[in-house]
């Protein structure tokens, strides 16, 4: 009994790995991004194709547990003093969209579809409910979620988590089956909620962790955060508050925290595989029978859905100072409905909003946009860099050089001029048309080539090469380049610019001959050049610069066999008692 019940239990999952290992890999291969493959496995598996599951809804509430890790992870990156600084953006430029999204969404329902006035403000607001799941994955991805567009793209999300709550009052005042004062009731329970939530995790955090670090095992550490992670979310979804809003601020309390780094690390491998398994779930939702049925009604809702919020979208990304190509970028990621509608959809449904019947085509819009997007979002790319002019650019092609050299930022453009002072034959490529064009004024022979396409390493003489200098500013590109070089070309040396220690700790892992981080050497001759401005002796200066590249390499190497914590011993964390060599001279 007991072996047929493990068997029960280890056999999805094994489904599950096998179809996402299968799928992804694919849909990447194919441009198509992993989010689209993870839906297609999804469909695959699900009980609309082969039926190996039936239970799609309950699969889909537990990986939302991705979403909500996704969300902690992203809070841990933003300080509270940096979320009080996009306040404007989150009530402003989020209120703006949603509030006209929802406008506009609901007069197409009622006029398109004659829908009801209180179904057609259902159906609407919760395809404004844009995914996280789907926008952050592919901003994280892209590496945007640092930049200026990046934060705009958060802060609306943000907005739209909040609204959750303020949407499901909604439902309890127009509910026939529910008592008015039931959403004023959620509304003091959400506010309790999120009260709680700040005392706890300004006050509580950081003293509990500490208490588990003197533990010094690092299992209990990782129970330790998964405990703040569920504990938030649960506290938020029983308030009726969205379980990642209650883990995002989570995260922003312990983003000042000095356990920060091991939190992130310990979460990571767990909030990678819950959202895929969140991305599978929603395939498995897709009712197939429902679009059969109903797919001339389906497809119009979906285009006219889609198009006014994209309309919504451009327009007040282009009133709040966006450019056109930054207005259309953005309106490619937003055109979906997400993972909130379908908690929206069953609280109106439960509370005789809707019906049933309602309910199903809604959620199967959604569903059906959300798996639209990556597609629509890779042809937007493509429209962009169509309309790059590429006057004056060669396209990598047929090339031979000793050493190709991938990226001629401000990074490459320095580590070039040591080969070619030398004469060495180099081939240079980067994917800025414009950068292309500067460096050609500068008499620099740049030629345009993506270093993650396998056709255009060939083209670029990598078969060839002795050497191949990574030098982009993507660590994850980066990788994935490093990986396709190994794999191809053994025969070269990789010399890899690395974007700071835990990704030259990856690089290392990976088997890269050199990694270079890019501010260490800028950081050493700017720490020895403080001490002789101090007025310490030259052989001080230079004692003290051994020490600390000596301790530097001790603690990389100690990080790579070990985790980010590791060789902390290295760091000086306070003065020495003595001098290193007599006293400063004067």
């Amino acid at each position: 009994m007991a072996e047929a019940s493990l068997g029960q239990t280890i056999g999805p999952a094994v489904v599950l790995m096998s179809a996402a290992v299968v799928a992804v890999p694919l849909f990447r291969r194919l441009g198509l991004g992993s989010v689209l493959g993870y839906f297609a496995a999804g469909v695959l598996v699900g009980p609309s194709v082969f039926g190996l599951f039936s239970d799609a809804k309950s699969i889909l509430h537990f990986s939302e547990l991705g979403v909500v890790m996704f969300l902690f992870v992203i809070g841990l990156e933003l300080r509270p003093a940096k979320l009080w600084a996009m306040r404007g953006q989150i009530f402003g430029l989020g209120l703006a969209q949603v509030g006209a999204a929802i406008a506009i969404l609901t007069l197409a329902g009622a006029a398109i579809f004659h829908l009801p006035a209180t179904v057609a403000f259902i159906a609407g607001a919760g395809f404004v409910l844009s995914s996280t799941a789907v926008i952050m994955s592919v901003l994280q991805e892209r590496g945007e979620i640092s930049t200026a567009q990046g934060q705009r793209s958060v802060a609306i999300l943000l907005f739209e988590d909040l609204m959750i709550v303020p949407l499901l009052a909604v439902v309890g005042f127009l509910s026939p089956l529910a008592q008015g004062q039931a959403g004023w009731t959620r509304m003091l329970m959400a506010a309790a909620a999120l009260l709680t939530l700040l005392v706890v995790s300004r006050w509580c955090l950081n003293p509990f962790f500490a208490l588990l670090a003197r533990a010094r095992t690092r299992e209990v550490l990782t129970a330790g955060a998964l405990l703040v992670v569920l504990g938030a979310a649960l506290l938020m979804e029983v308030a009726g508050l969205s379980m990642a809003m209650g883990a995002f601020l989570a995260g922003v309390m312990l983003s000042s925290s000095s356990y920060r780094h091991q939190i992130e690390s310990d979460i990571e491998p767990f909030r990678g595989l819950l959202m895929g398994l969140f991305f599978l779930a929603v395939g498995m939702s897709l009712d197939l029978a429902v679009v059969a049925a109903q797919w001339q009604l389906l497809l119009a809702m979906l285009a006219a859905f889609m198009v006014a919020k994209g309309v919504v979208v451009y327009a007040v990304a282009r009133l709040f100072g966006g450019s056109s190509h930054q207005a259309l970028h953005r309106t490619s990621m937003f055109l979906q409905g997400g993972e909130f509608a379908f908690v929206l959809y069953a609280a109106a449904t439960s509370g005789g909003v809707i019906d049933a019947r309602q309910n199903a085509l809604f959620a199967t819009v959604v569903i059906l946009s959300m798996a639209l997007t990556p597609l629509l979002m890779l042809a937007a790319n493509r429209l962009f860099q169509a309309r790059t002019s590429m006057e004056g650019v060669d396209v990598a092609c047929n090339l031979h050089g000793r050493v190709l050299l991938i990226g001629f930022g401000r990074f490459g453009q320095i580590a070039s001029q040591a080969l070619l002072s030398r004469g060495v034959d180099l081939t240079v490529i980067d994917m800025d048309p414009d950068r292309i064009r500067d460096a050609g004024r500068y008499g620099f022979k740049v030629y345009f080539g993506d270093g993650l396409r396998l056709d255009t390493l060939q083209h670029s003489g990598a078969g060839e090469a002795d050497a191949i200098m990574i030098c982009i500013d993507d660590a994850k590109a980066a990788l994935q380049i490093v990986e396709l070089a190994q794999h191809t070309f053994p025969q070269a040396t990789l010399l890899v610019r690395s974007y700071d220690r835990g990704h030259a700790v990856q690089l290392i892992r990976a088997g890269v001959e050199y990694q270079i981080r890019e501010t260490v050497e800028s950081a050493y001759l700017m720490g020895a050049q403080a001490l002789r401005a101090l007025g310490f002796a030259e052989a001080d200066v230079e004692e003290a610069a051994a020490d600390i590249r000596q301790r530097d390499a001790e603690r990389l190497s100690e990080q790579v066999q070990g985790d980010a914590m590791s060789g902390r011993d290295r760091l000086h964390v306070q003065p020495i008692p003595e001098p290193l060599v007599g006293s400063p001279s004067r």
